[in-house]
């Protein structure tokens, strides 16, 4: 029946599941709510056939007989105060749900700064105990140094009788009264972080400009020229650097600026050794390095085959060849034009070997280890035959981030200029007067 037309008695009748009474047209009825029928009587209690309710229109009616408000029938709209009340036990809900869920947020953030307080407190605990380790092997490496790289012969004392007028033949003409060897590192300045992983920069070994060059990877063409130190340290981009782009690419990290000019490597077939002025940005001379099968001078940094170096007498290139490929060897150069003037096989493994530079005519080779650790001048090769062996000192390089790509030796300022896993890093060395053999 349409319960709207039937009037209140059949609402409250079908609301209440029990009965109610209206008046239509005059005539009384009763309303009975028997399952899903409304059931009409008329008021001597005879039953009148009515149609059925559907179920789904049952479940939309809202009465006193626990049937859900939301789902009361659209067509007996909600009275505003029930709206009002509905709203606010929604609310109420909404609320309660809210605080709780704020409650347990707050619960795991304490949650979570306890577990990173207890993890920072570690790490410090860590840290201290690192250190503490640290300051151990110093004092180890101190005590007990690691003996110097060089070979042991059996037969030594009798090829030196018989080859003592031939090694005094050969013996290298010092150019300059230089007679002073590293000491020790005396301190470590990290400039900053500039380029890639491996790269080179430095200074002119041997003129007063204080113009930086730098050559950010192992292959490459063009080189960055800061005016001063404070441009270089300040600016983290190369805007305030000039470019030279060179005629021919170079590669490695072996080069080296002397005197105005800058050499490097360029490989084309044979290896060369190209000078190329830095005034007027032209290729002076050009010299193919007369070593052949040659291999990477350093087992650490395979990307070099020629280490090109500076030192109070002069230009020197390092390099290794198939022929003697477990040590290093060293040549003297002509910085005019690019000729051999001596050649040594020194006793200096390649194994494990990072860099290496020459002090007052002194090849100096730098360790490491695979895994980095402290890097360390553990061979010393003196071609003047001044500087013994076992008078060498066994130098450490103060901690720092991987491996040295490059090692550059100023001799007008006694300093190193190293590239280290792309951090740029100037280390001051002690020195001191070698001892005659």
């Amino acid at each position: 029946p349409d319960l709207n037309a039937t009037g209140s008695g059949a609402r409250r009748a079908w609301e209440c599941g029990g009965t109610g009474e209206s008046r239509e047209l005059g005539v009384s009825r009763v309303w009975e709510h028997r399952g899903d029928r409304m059931a009409p009587r008329d008021t001597r209690g005879a039953e009148l056939r009515g149609p059925r309710v559907p179920s789904a229109t049952r479940r939309q009616w809202d009465g006193c007989c626990g049937w859900a408000v939301k789902c009361r029938d659209l067509s007996v709209p909600l009275a505003p105060q029930e709206r009002i009340s509905q709203w606010h036990d929604q609310s109420s809900r909404y609320s309660t749900e809210l605080r709780d869920f704020k409650n347990q947020v707050l619960g795991m953030l304490e949650t979570a700064e306890k577990e990173r307080e207890a993890m920072r407190l570690e790490a410090e605990s860590a840290a201290v105990r690192v250190d503490r380790l640290e300051r151990e092997v110093d004092y180890l490496e101190t005590q007990n140094p690691a003996p110097p790289c060089v070979e042991v012969d059996e037969m030594l004392m009798e090829k030196q009788v018989a080859t003592a007028k031939q090694r005094k033949n050969e013996k290298y003409t010092k150019l300059t009264d230089c007679s002073d060897t590293i000491a020790s590192i005396r301190a470590m300045k990290i400039l900053k972080r500039f380029g890639s992983t491996s790269g080179l920069w430095t200074k002119d070994a041997a003129g007063n400009s204080e113009k930086i060059y730098v050559f950010d990877g192992t292959a490459n063409d063009t080189v960055y020229v800061f005016p001063r130190m404070r441009e270089f340290t300040l600016f983290s981009a190369t805007r305030k650097a000039a470019r030279i782009k060179l005629p021919y690419p170079w590669v490695g990290t072996g080069h080296l600026v002397y005197d105005g000019h800058l050499y490097y490597i360029r490989q084309q077939g044979p290896f060369q050794v190209i000078k190329f002025n830095l005034a007027n940005k032209t290729v002076v001379d050009s010299s193919v390095f007369p070593a052949e099968e040659q291999i990477p001078v350093f087992g650490l940094s395979p990307f070099t085959y020629i280490e090109l170096a500076a030192d109070e007498e002069g230009l020197w290139a390092i390099y290794a060849t198939k022929e003697d490929e477990k040590n290093i060897c060293l040549a003297k150069l002509d910085p005019t034009s690019l000729d051999i003037e001596q050649m040594w096989d020194t006793p200096c493994p390649r194994e494990n070997a990072e860099g290496a530079f020459v002090v007052c005519g002194a090849l100096h080779v730098v360790y490491n280890t695979r895994l980095p650790s402290r890097a360390r001048v553990q061979c010393v090769f003196d071609v003047s035959g001044t500087l013994s062996p076992e008078d060498a000192s066994l130098v450490y390089f103060p901690k720092r981030y991987g491996s040295h790509s490059s090692m550059k030796y100023s001799p007008r300022e006694r300093q190193i200029y190293a590239w280290d896993d792309g951090y740029q890093i100037i280390y001051r060395m002690e020195m001191k007067k070698k001892l005659e053999v």
